[in-house]
């Protein structure tokens, strides 16, 4: 097991490496830079940046570089300095930017797929066990509203139940008076109590998702010859239903985590927009908007970084549940 997760660890630099290029120069294909779009913000408002102006600010900002030595000297700089570069937009190095947005999106992320797991597993049992009954046709019901209704609509009828029926402050992390405060019991309290509006809004597809796949595993195993066989034996209901295909029909869904954890990561950008979030979202959408590349090439980095480890958590998981997959790492098989 020690010897699976390490080689996981290590497939995951390169992994890294090779997503942190590729958004670099996905970044910078459009054609023009920040310098152009300065330019044509200046010429908006009546003001005409002269060549030389535009020159010496491309040379200020390292933009005259080719685009394999600017992704050199920003990745290089990440590697040995801890440097993630300048923020053009903002006028300040991305680092003072990333980190209270990293963990707001990371946080968010962890506890919404909580929620999923909370929700979805007990309810997809439920529905498997009582197949036809009225709680497994109100949770097919409830799935399926989940999956259709956009999330953004979603959040924004949350947004009205939560101001018209419980007095609170509509959108972001926090209320005013905590936005700018340091940590306390205070803001941490503040930061719970408005932190379920975005959760349940990200967390619904996922938890119709994942009810429809363990409903579906599950009955695909409750009438499988060992579970008849242990059943003629005389082992408890409950017991039966837990130790075996519970654990076997979680297999697929374990599996699937990586993926449901990619979705939660990119689809917070909208939900953040709509609900004004101190996230990750708002943030890279407007690095992208204004071509401030170094910002949005370290958001792209650090969200695929969360996206690998979703994955290899999920891996790493699968083989701790699934005995067969453990002997085949123990057995240096490749999984």
């Amino acid at each position: 097991m020690a010897a699976f997760i390490l080689r996981r660890i290590l497939l995951m630099i390169p992994t890294l490496v090779a997503i942190s290029l590729v958004a670099f120069l996905i970044i910078t294909l459009p054609p023009g830079d920040f310098v152009d779009a300065l330019a044509l913000q200046a010429l908006q408002d009546g003001d005409r940046m002269t060549p030389q102006e535009v020159a010496a600010l491309r040379a200020r900002y390292g933009l005259n570089q080719p685009v394999l030595v600017q992704y050199w000297d920003w990745i290089t700089g990440i590697l040995f300095r801890g440097d993630f570069g300048y923020s053009f937009q903002w006028e300040v190095p991305v680092g003072d930017l990333i980190w209270d947005r990293l963990g707001m999106t990371t946080l968010l992320s962890i506890v919404t797929l909580l929620f999923i797991w909370v929700v979805a597993i007990p309810v997809g049992i439920y529905s498997a066990v009582r197949k036809y009954s009225l709680g497994d046709y109100a949770a097919t019901f409830l799935g399926f509203i989940g999956l259709a209704i956009p999330n953004f609509l979603l959040a924004l009828i949350l947004l009205y139940v939560s101001f018209r029926y419980f007095g609170q402050s509509v959108g972001g992390l926090f209320s005013p008076e905590y936005v700018n405060a340091p940590w306390s019991v205070g803001r941490v309290l503040d930061l719970i109590s408005h932190l379920w509006i975005p959760m349940v809004v990200l967390g619904t597809a996922g938890t119709a998702a994942v009810i429809r796949t363990i409903r579906a595993n599950l009955l695909d195993e409750l009438h499988k010859p060992y579970v008849l066989t242990a059943r003629a034996k005389g082992v408890p209901e409950r017991r039966l239903l837990v130790k075996y295909p519970v654990r076997h029909s979680l297999n697929p869904f374990v599996s699937g985590l990586n993926e449901v954890f990619v979705t939660l990561v990119s689809g917070e950008t909208i939900v953040a927009v709509v609900l004004g979030l101190q996230t990750t979202g708002p943030l890279l959408l407007e690095a992208l908007k204004s071509e401030d590349m170094f910002l949005a090439a370290t958001f792209i980095m650090f969200l695929s970084f969360l996206a690998v480890l979703g994955t290899f958590f999920s891996d790493t998981l699968l083989a701790w549940l699934d005995p067969r997959i453990r002997r085949q790492v123990t057995s240096g098989a490749t999984l």
